[in-house]
C-alpha cells in the first residue's frame, strides 16, 4: 500500500527526496516520476453506466404504459392498481438515480471554495542541531467547523508514518512544522493554521484557521450520521497531484511559466492570485468498510490526503487517506464517526 496523503516530500536543502515507506501512498509530496493525472471528469464512467441505467427504466416505464393502454378493457380491471404501484416505483427509482447522478457537480458547485488547498514546510532533527530532514508537504483540507478544518494526521504531522523520520525521531529527534498554510479557491492569499485536535489512533487531525473575513463567508461541510452501507456511490474531492495538478490544468501561459518549479510556495502562490487554485473531483463506489476504514474506487493521487468523501446526500462520509497500489479499487479513507470526536475536542478547546 502507499500513504496517499504524502507525496515524498522533497528536501528544500538537497533537492532531494524522502522515499516513500511502502505502505499506503500518503499525498504530502510529489514524487518527480510521478505523472499529473488528467483531471477525472464531474460525471465519471460509472454515471455513464449509470445514464444506460436510467434510459432502460424509462424504456421499462414506456412499455408498461403501453401494456395498459393497448390491453383489452376486460383485462384493465385487474391491472390498474398494482400497475399504478409498479410505475411510481420506478419514477421513484428514476428520481434517485438523476440526483446520485447529478451529485458529483451538485458537491462541487456548492462546497468547493471550502475545500482547500495545504501547503507547508517541516523539519526532523535534534535539539541544538541543524534539521537532518527539512521538507515540504502538501495535502487537502474541508471546513468542518467555525474556523476549523478536517485533514490527515499526516499533513498536520508530516513526520506521522514516515519511515526516515521515524527512524531519527526513535534515536531522540524531533518533528516540528515551520509552517503550514491553506489556500481556499478564490481568495489570492494563504489562511494560517494551527493544531487543534490530532488523533492517536486515526489518520486524522483538526486544525485551526487564523479568523477571517474569507474563512467566515465559506460554507462548512455537513458530516454524514454514519459512513453508510458499501455499495453506495461516493465523489471525493480534493488536490491530487498538488501544485503539479493544478498548473497542468491551468492555461497554456501559466503551465509554461510554472511548469518546471510547481514544488514552491511562489507557484502556489501564483495560482492563488489568478484564481487557479482549483480541486478536482473524482467518483466511484464505496467497496467496504472495516471498522474506521473506508475502501473506495475513486481514483486519488499525491495531494488528495485529507479530502473529503460524500455521499449521494452531498454528506461527508470519511476523509481520503491513501491507496494502495496496483489495486484500482483500493483507495481508503477514514469514516466520519473518527472525525466527530475530533471536532467536538477542538470546538471545547475553543470555547475554553
Amino acid at each position: 500500500m502507499t500513504w496517499l496523503p504524502r507525496t515524498a516530500p522533497s528536501t528544500l536543502m538537497a533537492e532531494t527526496q524522502i522515499n516513500e515507506p511502502p505502505a499506503p501512498h500518503d499525498s504530502r509530496a510529489h514524487p518527480p516520476e510521478a505523472h499529473s493525472p488528467h483531471e477525472s471528469s464531474i460525471v465519471c464512467d460509472s454515471w455513464q453506466q449509470m445514464v444506460q441505467g436510467v434510459m432502460g427504466v424509462v424504456l421499462l416505464l414506456g412499455a408498461f404504459a403501453m401494456v395498459h393502454y393497448y390491453a383489452p378493457t376486460s383485462a384493465q380491471g385487474e391491472l390498474p392498481d398494482d400497475l399504478e404501484k409498479q410505475v411510481h416505483e420506478l419514477t421513484a427509482q428514476v428520481e434517485q438515480l438523476r440526483q446520485e447522478q447529478a451529485m458529483p457537480a451538485v458537491v462541487l458547485n456548492r462546497y468547493r471554495n471550502s475545500i482547500g488547498y495545504i501547503y507547508g514546510v517541516y523539519q526532523v532533527g535534534f535539539a541544538n542541531q541543524r534539521p537532518v530532514v527539512r521538507a515540504r508537504v502538501s495535502g487537502t483540507g474541508f471546513l468542518i467547523g467555525n474556523g476549523l478544518l478536517a485533514t490527515n494526521r499526516h499533513v498536520a504531522e508530516p513526520w506521522y508514518g514516515d519511515a526516515e523520520a521515524q527512524k531519527l525521531m526513535d534515536q531522540g529527534a524531533t518533528g516540528m512544522l515551520e509552517s503550514l498554510v491553506v489556500f481556499f479557491p478564490g481568495s489570492p492569499t494563504p489562511v494560517t493554521l494551527s493544531p487543534a485536535s490530532v488523533s492517536k489512533t486515526s489518520d486524522l487531525a483538526v486544525l485551526r484557521v487564523a479568523d477571517s473575513d474569507l474563512v467566515r463567508s465559506l460554507a462548512v461541510l455537513p458530516l454524514a450520521k454514519s459512513a453508510g452501507a458499501p455499495g453506495q456511490l461516493v465523489t471525493v474531492i480534493g488536490y491530487p497531484m498538488g501544485i503539479a495538478g493544478m498548473v497542468a490544468k491551468s492555461p497554456t501561459g501559466i503551465y509554461e511559466r510554472l511548469a518546471f518549479r510547481h514544488n514552491d510556495i511562489s507557484a502556489a502562490s501564483e495560482l492563488a492570485a489568478l484564481s487557479h487554485i482549483r480541486p478536482s473531483t473524482t467518483c466511484g463506489h464505496l467497496g467496504d468498510v472495516v471498522g474506521d476504514k473506508l475502501i473506495y474506487d475513486a481514483p486519488t493521487a499525491h495531494g488528495g490526503s485529507g479530502g473529503p468523501v460524500f455521499n449521494t446526500k452531498g454528506e461527508v462520509i470519511g476523509v481520503n487517506s491513501a491507496f494502495m497500489d496496483g489495486f484500482a479499487g483500493g483507495t481508503l479513507g477514514v469514516s466520519v464517526d473518527s472525525l466527530r470526536p475530533l471536532l467536538q475536542e477542538a470546538q471545547k478547546q475553543k470555547q475554553n
